[in-house]
């Protein structure tokens, strides 16, 4: 069976933020794993991350009316005999579960890490490049050089009011993405367009090219038209060009 590189596009800009914190915290939660002063640096450097884009965005809003959109679909669908009943109730309950919780959080989510003098100077600091030398921050080198277990624990207490904002992501994006079957399309010349129904509420294209094949799908559009071009890499590090012949693969067009 072949292997295969799936390239997605969020057709909203809700579902983009959704899937750049999930992005983030697969990130951190893999620096979190690593005991060296360097895996500490990067998972402070991810928090940051998470900590700006909470700042731009009100995610928590964003995710109930997201959940609650959700609930009113599978309550739709749960007395269809064609359907896994069980699972659909055991879905319903996590979100159920999950939108009690964030309702019940109080205030913004993350305002909570800034409380940390040591946390906000390092975000002060992170500014500049290179701005987080034992020089600049020594409170932070003097922390960086502690032993794992209490890194760990502070590093634990300062990204687990996220744990319910990963859990919602992770279930809307999870249900996303597995809303529809793929069809298998044809690029001819490396060039595919598709006209989106607009009666229908897409929210993320999923393309899926075989891994053997030498290129990489470029997606641009919008709601309603999007256009795939498969793109092979300049091995001189110029612009990369557009296949020439037809490439086969498989298109998802995901809804709710």
């Amino acid at each position: 069976m072949a292997n295969n590189i799936t390239y997605e596009f969020p057709l909203n800009e809700r579902i983009r933020v959704f899937i750049r914190l999930e992005q983030l915290f697969l990130q951190f939660s893999h620096f979190l794993e690593g005991d060296t002063v360097w895996d500490k640096r990067a998972a402070i450097n991810v928090l940051l991350d998470i900590m700006t884009i909470l700042n731009r965005n009100d995610i928590k809003s964003e995710l109930l009316k997201e959940m609650e959109r959700h609930s009113k679909v599978l309550h739709k669908i749960a007395n269809n005999q064609a359907v896994d009943t069980e699972k659909v109730e055991s879905l319903l309950d996590q979100l159920h579960q999950t939108s009690k919780r964030l309702y019940a959080a109080s205030g913004k989510i993350g305002i909570h890490v800034m409380e940390s003098e040591l946390f906000q100077s390092i975000a002060q600091r992170s500014s500049i490049p290179g701005g987080t030398c034992s020089f600049d921050l020594p409170e932070f080198h003097y922390w960086l050089e502690q032993d794992e277990s209490l890194r760990l624990r502070d590093l634990q207490r300062w990204s687990s009011p996220f744990g319910d904002m990963r859990t919602a992501i992770d279930i809307i994006l999870n249900f996303i993405r597995n809303s529809n079957l793929a069809t298998q399309e044809v690029a001819e010349a490396g060039f595919y367009q598709i006209a989106l129904d607009k009666n229908l509420p897409y929210q993320l294209l999923k393309v899926s090219l075989d891994e053997s094949l030498p290129y990489f799908a470029e997606i641009s559009g919008g709601r309603h038209r999007c256009t795939i071009r498969f793109m092979a890499p300049s091995p001189d590090e110029k612009r990369p060009v557009q296949s020439a012949e037809d490439v086969p693969f498989a298109l998802t067009c995901c809804l709710f």
